[in-house]
């Protein structure tokens, strides 16, 4: 027996064997490398020639080949580089801390407040099963007098706020934040330039609308699937505290910018165009990722609240991305909510 678990002990601690592969081919967004036994979704490691790491996601196959899309600039990526399979998937560490910081569109810190704490969870969940959902009974005050007077909302509901640029979307989510009757809120900057993120925190947020929310922000010029990872971190960090019984405010600016980015991305790994140009992933994905939000029991006791925007061209009304994926209409009209 004490063999037996020595042996065992012997086992756990030995290395992993690593999985190598050599990048084939680069163009544009994506990488192709030789690398066996990996699977979609999985982050890799490549190799530079002048010794940087850029770390890079698995997006699809092409018979025995693996198609790449690098988290960061390819600095120093050439022919035959390494690659190394981390047989991990991303995930966003959470706790009570967050709130009050301001993180990537990767879950990293970006506030200088030190590194964060608690467990790790991963950022692609599956949404709550229909039979676990609740009813919406309970009315969610949101502290704007033109909307609690004339549109009602309840706690569960998910909500789109549709408009061209510059009419105030984000406005009205700093307000939100500050002064609905949630406990925890969490903000999704997706695809913003870096002044408008920094004008957001400092002037509309402020630092008492700071102090109860969680910003995940991911500028303009980051890569596509780094925007498209900053949905999926906002949500997971508002699962989290959904799931210890808090109410939850989830705001996401701007949907539309997610669907442009997986539109990006999916054209760049050879996906056929369709309406509007987005491929068919986007519209699986987008429904994927707004079930996660909403209240459900027993795992998850209290609620959260989705307000997504999603930007319209000038004068126009919601195109057909935004009626198959929320069937709402601009809210300088009417709004609806979808549960």
């Amino acid at each position: 027996m004490e063999r037996l678990e020595r042996w065992q002990a012997r086992i756990e601690t030995a290395a992993r064997s690593r999985i190598e592969g050599r990048i084939t081919e680069a163009t544009g967004l994506t990488v192709k490398a030789r690398l066996p036994a990996v699977e979609l979704g999985e982050l890799v490691d490549v190799y530079g020639s002048r010794g940087a790491v850029t770390r890079a996601e698995v997006v699809a196959f092409r018979g025995d080949e693996t198609v790449l899309m690098p988290l960061a600039e390819m600095s120093g990526i050439g022919p035959r580089s390494r690659v190394v399979a981390t047989r991990e998937h991303l995930r966003v560490r959470c706790d009570e801390s967050l709130r009050g910081r301001v993180l990537d569109g990767l879950g990293e810190p970006i506030d200088g407040q030190g590194p964060l704490r608690g467990e790790l969870y991963d950022v692609e969940a599956a949404p709550p099963t229909p039979l676990s959902r609740v009813a919406i009974v309970r009315r969610f005050r949101t502290g704007i007098r033109a909307i609690d007077g004339l549109c009602a909302l309840g706690e569960g509901q998910r909500v789109g706020l549709f408009a061209p640029a510059g009419v105030g979307k984000s406005t009205i989510i700093a307000q939100l934040a500050r002064t609905s009757d949630a406990e925890t809120t969490v903000i999704c900057l997706l695809g913003e330039r870096g002044r408008e993120i920094r004008g957001f925190i400092d002037e509309n947020l402020g630092p008492e609308g700071l102090a109860r929310s969680v910003v995940v922000c991911s500028p303009s010029n980051a890569s596509p699937l780094v925007r498209i990872k900053c949905a999926y971190v906002a949500t997971t960090i508002a699962e989290y505290f959904r799931d210890r019984g808090q109410r939850v405010l989830l705001l996401v600016d701007s949907l539309t910018r997610f669907a442009r980015a997986q539109r990006e991305l999916g054209l760049a790994v050879g996906e056929p165009p369709s309406r509007q140009g987005f491929p068919p992933s986007v519209f699986r994905l987008m429904p994927q990722l707004l079930e996660r939000a909403g209240s459900c029991m027993p795992r998850r006791p209290k609620c959260s609240r989705s307000y997504a925007c999603a930007r319209t061209r000038s004068g126009s009304k919601p195109r057909p991305l935004s009626r198959i994926t929320s069937r709402a209409r601009p809210v300088t009209t009417s709004t609806h909510t979808f549960a």
